[in-house]
């Protein structure tokens, strides 16, 4: 069995290894744009040598982790805030980097964390693209609005109704903000069709998943949000706790507390940024159409502000579905105050 640390960079990575048997061991540089990593790796696999590789969990690593699949390989991901926080020297360069994550490897005390399969990473890619795709379309609607408002006409939603976009073409603009105004407008009509044909996609696929179908039992959580949820989660076996998940996607306050006084900052963001912002999106839908979420949301607002009373909706929200999808239940509307049935329509609070 060889042990491979490996400090990776987009270009290049160094790494650190191990040879059980015969414990030779040595550190060297492989780069990426000459074959040279590839072929490294390929070599081992014609000797005939058994490989395990420990890495950090990084970006722009997908065709590294393809490679070593192909090969047969068994790959270790590791949490790098845990790995980080085992570095006993105050020193860090990417030798001493590598032989770290190799010490971890051979001591079992490697932070596995859990890896999506490549169905999963490519389902992923969808939502992305549609929520990029709808990010470029809001700029541009802005800056029709902003066209607008410039001419003291401000029609908010209406601008692009029928009528609205009828008499924002028919406005007298001058030379560059008229040539400005119609490539927005065809650049909003070329957006619309893929946006919706993306979002049909989202649909079939949440569709497919008897997970994401009880999800979306929940007021205010579509499809979108169903099937964000299902991906970036991957199994509710993952978690013991439903409050671990407002830990997972980020949605807890950073806290430096000492002397007994409590220091509460920020939430920590450390997590998936795309389920974030469609848990908190989720929850002021729910928010709308259900009176419970409301009278929570309103009592939250008036305490402390809206942006906080949103966030924490959001949390409740994502610890909510975590106990739906583990219990096996669907929503229940005798579970919640009152007798509202609840609008389980297709309701996201995204766009």
């Amino acid at each position: 069995m060889m042990l491979i640390g490996v400090d990776y960079h987009p270009s290049f990575q160094t790494i650190a290894f191990l040879i059980a048997e015969t414990g030779e061991c040595g550190d060297r540089e492989l780069n990426h744009s000459d074959g040279q990593a590839e072929k490294f790796y390929r070599d081992l696999k014609q000797r005939g040598i058994s490989v395990r590789v420990g890495m950090e969990a990084t970006g722009y690593s997908r065709w590294f982790e393809r490679l070593l699949a192909e090969l047969g390989f068994e790959v270790w991901m590791g949490d790098p805030a845990e790995i980080k926080a085992k570095r006993v020297k105050k020193q860090k360069f990417d030798r001493e980097d590598a032989r770290l994550i190799l010490r971890l490897m051979r001591e079992n005390n490697f932070p596995q964390v859990w890896v999506p399969g490549p169905e999963n990473r490519d389902l992923r890619q969808l939502l992305w693209h549609r929520h990029r795709l709808v990010q470029m379309r809001t700029r541009i609607m802005n800056q029709l609005h902003a066209l607008a408002m410039n001419e003291g006409y401000r029609w908010k939603k209406k601008l692009f109704s029928e009528q609205g976009r009828a008499q924002l073409e028919k406005l007298t603009l001058a030379p560059w903000a008229s040539r400005r105004r119609q490539e927005l407008l065809e650049l909003l009509d070329r957006m619309n069709p893929t946006i919706e044909e993306l979002t049909a996609a989202v649909e079939r696929e949440a569709r497919k998943r008897p997970e994401a179908v009880r999800l979306m039992t929940h007021p205010g959580v579509g499809p979108l949000t169903a099937l964000a949820y299902v991906l970036i989660i991957g199994t509710p076996t993952r978690f013991q706790r439903g409050k671990q998940i407002g830990t997972y996607v980020g949605m807890i306050p950073c806290e430096e507390s000492s002397a007994r006084k409590q220091r509460l900052g920020h939430i920590s963001k450390q997590g998936n940024s795309l389920l974030r912002f469609l848990l908190v999106e989720a929850a002021q839908a729910a928010a709308r159409i259900h009176p419970d979420w409301r009278r929570r949301y309103m009592h939250l607002a008036m305490r402390r502000h809206k942006s906080i009373a949103k966030v924490a909706m959001g949390r409740r929200l994502g610890v909510r579905l975590y106990w739906m999808w583990r219990n096996g239940c669907e929503y229940s509307p005798s579970l919640e105050f009152g007798s509202y049935a609840g609008q389980l329509g297709t309701g996201d609070g995204v766009k």
